[in-house]
């Protein structure tokens, strides 16, 4: 039988000098064998229907420079799915280990491929190898490898974060101050902490058997309350009098916020109330998970407290500052005039041709934004390209910070900067 998904480098493409195969194109139908690709470059030459053996050139995959991704360009006629993602003519995408693509507009009729990188001593070769212990990597909570990593201080023990959001819940109502799970240290803080959430996720995957079911892993998200860091109050303490402002300067403590001092809305801090300090003005907030009033960006999961003061119609001062109610709304509520720092990677040249490439076309950013804000509502726009956490849950309705919104603009203003150098 003949060969399916044969290859052919492009004439541009620079040869591996090793020539090693470094990804593969994996067809679901077992019967053919795979397309290898061993050049940094090429261009991707087989059947595309499943109805036809005629072969065409349909896409080129170019390595990428971490070693662990490429990009594909679409050299077909076609819209090509990537992982649902439609990907137009001349569109490239990033591709990753496990990426599904479809060189049709439909998964009916058209062979489906999956891109695998190999792995091999070349292969992500930047990634520095270390040796753990896995006892060392595992929560003394539940004795499982850590899921979502948090680490509490003074102490800095580590543990999930949904065991420790637990035992946190369960001190505050039992005990006056909440000790750590592991040393009986008082805990005044809490972080996540993704420098060992990385090392976690990549000890999953090269052990298999640590891998949690899929509903206890569910199980422990729900219950997970550290999103940004959390500042812990010192406990209950016994009076017997009334208090006074000079309780303040005899004991060495002080009230972190506003509802510490007085009741606001019904609601005033207890002396274990966990506090969020907020990333813009640097005041501090309760945390309350059940108030309905964001506390967090969702794109960065970091706390900032103008919306949720706001709402309640607290204004700052000297002593409890508050941030403006502009730095937390939803995206589309964000006010874009120009081209945000964060977009194209902070490259000022390419903002400036970007910024020149809207004005000749008679056309202002706000105009532009509004446009591709809707193509992101209609899933139009790959977002995995987007720096950002939950990527996939985010609406134009959602919280979020400017900056933020500087991290979807690049997703959202490059293609017409590409269309119009293309164009030039």
């Amino acid at each position: 039988m003949e060969e399916r998904g044969e290859c052919s480098a492009s004439a541009s493409a620079s040869a591996n000098p090793s020539d090693e195969i470094w990804a593969k194109l994996v067809l679901s139908d077992e019967r053919y064998s795979d397309v290898q690709i061993s050049s940094d470059e090429k261009v991707i030459s087989s059947e595309i229907s499943a109805t036809s053996n005629d072969k065409h050139s349909w896409c080129k995959i170019v390595r990428n420079p971490d070693l662990c991704s490429a990009t594909m360009e679409n050299k077909s006629q076609n819209t090509i799915l990537v992982d649902g993602v439609k990907v137009h003519s001349d569109d490239t995408i990033v591709i990753k280990d496990g990426s599904q693509i479809i060189p049709g507009p439909d998964r009916e009729g058209f062979v489906s491929y999956k891109f695998h990188i190999m792995s091999g001593p070349d292969i992500c070769q930047r990634q520095l190898k270390i040796c753990v212990d896995v006892n060392h990597a595992k929560c003394s909570i539940c004795l499982n490898l850590w899921h979502d990593v948090v680490t509490v201080a003074p102490c800095l023990h580590n543990f999930c974060n949904g065991c420790f959001s637990e035992w946190l819940r369960r001190s505050k109502e039992r005990h006056s101050a909440v000790l750590c799970p592991q040393c009986r240290a008082v805990v005044h803080f809490a972080g996540k902490n993704h420098f060992l959430r990385t090392i976690a996720e990549d000890m999953l995957r090269a052990d298999s058997s640590l891998q949690r079911s899929h509903d206890e892993v569910a199980l422990l998200d729900t219950y997970a309350l550290v999103r940004s860091n959390l500042v812990i109050g010192s406990g209950k303490k016994n009076r017997k009098r009334a208090y006074t402002p000079l309780d303040d300067q005899s004991d060495g403590t002080y009230h972190q916020c506003q509802q510490c001092v007085t009741e606001v809305a019904g609601f005033r801090c207890k002396y274990d109330t966990v506090h969020l300090q907020c990333q813009a003005c640097g005041g501090m907030m309760p945390s309350r998970t059940g108030f309905g009033i964001p506390q967090y960006c969702s794109g960065c999961d970091r706390s900032f407290c103008g919306a949720y003061w706001h709402a309640l119609g607290v204004t700052g001062n000297g002593s409890y500052p508050v941030c403006s109610q502009d730095t937390l709304r939803p995206i589309s509520d964000h006010s874009i005039s120009r081209i945000p720092l964060l977009a194209h990677e902070k490259n000022l040249h390419e903002q400036n041709i970007t910024d020149s490439c809207i004005r000749q076309m008679g056309r202002t950013l706000p105009d532009v934004i509004s446009e591709w804000i809707a193509k992101f509502e209609n899933r139009e726009i790959d977002r995995r390209r987007m720096m950002l956490n939950h990527a996939e849950m985010i609406t134009a309705r959602t919280f979020g910070l400017l900056p933020q919104v500087g991290v979807i603009s690049p997703v959202l203003v490059s293609p017409l900067y590409t269309q119009t150098l293309g164009s030039a």
